[in-house]
């Protein structure tokens, strides 16, 4: 059964094809979760992040917006991560830049209990950084050639400049070269 076929099943509420796709894809979130570290995590919470992710792309799957399904869950699963890896880090060195004043009072550039509340639990903060995240993925795409977006897609999927280029039918000195334009491109959006 294809990925496309099992996908749309797991949509329709097929329990067996959900955790078929779910297994198919696991080895693809724990390649996918190996860089990152997850501050106050392990290894384990980061791996249930990227599943988390491999689930919403199961969910989510338009095969005639995404011809294929294991580029689109690779993208997810790494987006899942990265934002995990974001939230955790942002968590993680606020008594670093400012204090918590428990009081409820602030003082200098310390921040107030309620505040960091807010922001772990807001749910319109993370609507924004959905939309902005969105926004920045649609201005990469408009920058980027074809070929410059395969690459970019092939690289997120995990795929080695040399496997890139036999997909593509080019040299991996031409998929570096790729690599090299797509980078400068995406330093200049930021």
């Amino acid at each position: 059964m294809t990925d496309s076929e099992l996908v749309e099943l797991a949509q329709k509420g097929d329990k067996a094809a959900l955790e078929t796709a779910l297994l198919r894809y696991k080895p693809l979130v724990h390649k996918k979760s190996q860089p990152y570290y997850l501050a106050g995590g392990d290894d384990d919470d980061i791996v249930q992040e990227g599943l988390i992710g491999l689930y919403k792309a199961i969910m989510e799957f338009d095969k005639e917006k995404f011809p294929l399904f294991n580029v689109f869950a690779g993208v997810c699963v790494e987006r899942r991560i990265i934002s995990a890896v974001k939230k955790a880090s942002r968590i993680k060195h606020s008594p670093l830049n400012s204090y918590v004043s428990l009081s409820g009072h602030t003082e200098g550039d310390g921040i107030n209990a309620e505040e960091i509340q807010g922001a772990i639990s807001d749910p319109e903060s993370i609507l924004i950084e959905r939309e902005r995240a969105e926004v920045f993925e649609m201005m990469i795409i408009g920058v980027l050639s074809d070929m410059e977006l395969k690459v970019l897609l092939a690289h997120l999927n995990g795929k080695s400049y040399k496997e890139t280029a036999a997909e593509l039918g080019r040299d991996a000195k031409a998929v570096d070269n790729a690599m090299q334009r797509i980078k400068k491109k995406i330093e200049n959006l930021v």
